[in-house]
C-alpha cells in the first residue's frame, strides 16, 4: 500500500489543503500572472502558503502546479522550464511540510486550457504527452500522489491519467468541476466520471471548485449512488464570488460554515474534504476541528 492508503485508512477522512490562486493574489500575484512562474521567482511565497496549510491542520497539501503543462505555459518563457518548475514545486510542497512526516504533498494537473479535437485543436496524443513531462517532474520533486482536478472533459482527463500512468504508479486523483450544477461545462455526469475512471484503476474520484456548496453535495451524492465503494474527494470552492470594491473576487463563506459543509459532505459520502476558490488556511482549519471530531 502507498504512503496515500496507508493515511487513509488510519484516519477514515483526510483534509486536503485549501486555494492556491485567490490566496497568493492576497500577497501580490497580479490577476493574469501564472503562479508557476512564483515557483522558480518567489518560492518563499509559495513556501509560506503551503505552511499555512499544514499549520491548520490540512493532511493533504498540493503543489503550485495548476497550470503546470506545456500546452498552457507554450506562449510564455516558462514553457521551456515544464519539469524544472513540477520538480521545484514538489519539493517546496515537501519543504513546507518538513517536521509533519504524515502530510502527503499531491501534485496538481489541471485544464490544458485547449479543446481536444473536433471541438478544439488539440489532439488525445499530444495531451497524453504534455502530462507525461509534467508528471516526470512531479514525481522527480517526491510527490506523494497525483490530482488531475477542475477537469470538464472526459477525453482530457483520460489524456492526464494516461500521460501519469506513462510514468508512475503514484495513487491517482480524478477531479471534476461540476459547473452546470451537477454537469460538468462538457456535460459530464459523476456517474460518467466513475465509469469512466474506476475501470482505469483510478485510486480517488471526486469533484472540486464548481459553484455553490448545495450543489457539491448534491455532486458528491450522485458520485457515491453510482460506486457505493469508492474513494471519493470533495474540495469546494467557499461559495459563489462577487466582486468586490477593488473589482476582486470576494467569497463570503466564512470558515466555521465551511466546517458544517465539510461534515454535510463527508456524510454524503466524501473521504477526503478540503477547499478551493476563496478558502483560506481558516476555512482549512475549520474544516480540520469539524471533521476530525466526527
Amino acid at each position: 500500500m502507498s504512503k496515500f492508503h496507508d493515511r487513509l485508512k488510519a484516519s477514515g477522512v483526510l483534509v486536503s489543503d485549501g486555494a492556491t490562486g485567490t490566496n497568493l493574489q492576497k500577497v501580490g500575484l497580479i490577476g493574469g500572472a501564472i503562479p508557476e512562474g512564483w515557483v522558480l521567482d518567489q518560492p518563499e511565497k509559495i513556501y509560506t502558503l503551503a505552511k499555512s496549510f499544514v499549520d491548520a491542520g490540512a493532511d493533504i497539501i498540493l503543489t503550485c502546479t495548476f497550470g503546470g503543462t506545456q500546452i498552457r505555459l507554450r506562449e510564455s518563457p516558462l514553457g521551456k522550464q515544464v519539469e524544472e518548475i513540477n520538480r521545484r514545486a514538489a519539493e517546496i510542497a515537501h519543504e513546507a511540510a518538513a517536521g509533519h512526516p504524515d502530510v502527503l504533498v499531491a501534485g496538481s494537473m489541471g485544464p490544458t486550457g485547449s479543446i481536444m479535437k473536433p471541438y478544439g485543436p488539440m489532439i488525445y496524443e499530444e495531451a497524453a504527452d504534455t502530462y507525461e513531462e509534467q508528471v516526470r517532474g512531479l514525481v522527480s520533486g517526491g510527490a506523494d500522489l497525483l490530482v488531475i482536478e477542475t477537469m470538464f472533459a472526459l477525453d482530457e482527463a483520460r489524456a492526464a491519467f494516461e500521460g501519469a500512468r506513462r510514468v508512475t504508479d503514484l495513487p491517482i486523483v480524478v477531479s471534476f468541476s461540476f459547473d452546470r450544477g451537477t454537469r460538468s461545462m462538457m456535460g459530464t455526469k459523476p456517474s460518467q466520471v466513475v465509469e469512466t475512471f474506476v475501470p482505469l484503476g483510478a485510486d480517488v474520484i471526486g469533484a472540486n471548485c464548481g459553484t455553490t456548496l448545495d450543489n457539491m453535495e448534491k455532486v458528491i451524492k450522485e458520485f457515491r449512488l453510482a460506486s457505493p465503494d469508492a474513494v471519493i474527494w470533495a474540495k469546494p470552492n467557499a461559495g459563489l464570488p462577487h466582486l468586490g470594491a477593488d473589482d476582486e473576487a470576494v467569497y463570503d463563506v466564512e470558515p466555521e460554515e465551511m466546517g458544517i459543509f465539510a461534515k454535510r459532505l463527508v456524510a454524503a459520502g466524501a473521504n477526503i474534504v478540503g477547499g478551493c476558490c476563496g478558502s483560506t488556511p481558516e476555512h482549512v482549519a475549520a474544516i480540520v476541528r469539524a471533521v476530525k471530531g466526527m
